[in-house]
């Protein structure tokens, strides 16, 4: 990751962007997208999300082109675009929350040209009336680099996730579902293991709660079907880092109040640094902490955590 010259971005046309789901992410996406001067067409099978994505100046076609982005629940992945007119060259992605069944299923189907995506980023709310512009901004994409990811295809993808003010971590699929298991998939368990052990502590209980406990279960708040199908698709890594969590919790409570402190307060800084357009540099980017924010010529510019 040393820092090399900047050269000017050739100047390349963008691809037009299809979201096929117009929901909370996608809705969300495709209106960032817009704002940012993309051509970006849609579709959903509900008219009623068709009609709020088109308001917000998405085109609605069944036919896609460019970069086909999948932002349909987890079940529904492998079918999204059965009966579309999807572009026999257009890179696909998806938004799932759980990445090595989808990159198995789908980059068994598409080949190099998918590249599994998720960001970090989203509400318990669902649905088109929680679409939000905003919500991808200063937000981490992760992006699969798997060995038969096509690197050109990834960088397209990136391009998206940039435009709409994220910053992209290159991770494989595997690497993606441990780490969110610890950060994401388990924290949903939790949530909901604070609310109905609060609830079995009775109405006292639950009549007294401020913003610890609001902030602890906020978002097991969110469909459970959604939230089911994101920990039992990612089982092994969200079994493993529960594991972790009871391990933590056995320790004596000094020590581990001393120790979680520790992580809250550590630093924050950053370091900036440019990467080649290699996969393996890329993917040393991602597992040092860092993330992409700027795509230039023969590499990108992004950062490491400093830690001062």
């Amino acid at each position: 990751m040393a820092d090399v010259p900047a050269f000017p971005v050739p100047t390349m046309p963008a691809p037009p962007v299809g979201v096929v789901g117009l929901g909370q992410l996608g809705g969300s996406l495709a209106a960032a997208l817009v704002a940012a001067g993309r051509e970006v067409s849609g579709w959903d099978v509900d008219p009623a999300a068709r009609n709020a994505a088109a308001a917000r100046g998405v085109r609605i076609t069944q036919e896609l082109s460019g970069v086909v982005v999948l932002a349909v629940p987890l079940p529904a992945m492998t079918t999204a675009l059965d009966d579309l007119a999807v572009d026999p060259d257009a890179t696909v992605t998806d938004l799932g929350s759980v990445k090595v069944p989808v990159v198995e299923a789908l980059g068994g189907a598409f080949g190099g040209r998918f590249v599994g995506g998720h960001p970090m980023c989203g509400t318990e709310r669902s649905g088109h009336g929680a679409t939000d512009p905003g919500l991808f901004a200063g937000a981490r994409w992760a992006l699969c680099l798997e060995p038969g990811t096509e690197l050109p295809r990834w960088l397209r993808v990136a391009e998206v996730a940039l435009a709409v003010g994220a910053e992209v971590v290159p991770v494989t699929a595997a690497e993606h579902d441990d780490a969110v298991a610890a950060v994401s998939h388990v924290p949903h368990l939790l949530a909901a293991a604070l609310a109905a052990a609060a609830a079995e502590a009775g109405p006292l209980a639950l009549a007294l709660t401020a913003g610890s406990f609001r902030d602890g279960t906020r978002v097991i708040g969110s469909d459970p079907a959604f939230v089911t199908a994101m920990v039992e698709g990612n089982a092994g890594p969200a079994s493993a880092a529960l594991d972790r969590v009871r391990a933590q919790l056995d320790r004596p409570w000094p020590e581990l109040v001393a120790a979680g402190n520790a992580v809250a307060r550590r630093s924050t800084g950053r370091r900036t640094v440019r990467v080649p357009l290699d996969r393996a540099a890329l993917l040393a980017l991602g597992r040092a902490g860092g993330a992409v924010h700027r795509r230039l010529a023969a590499f990108v510019e992004g950062w490491v955590p400093d830690p001062g």
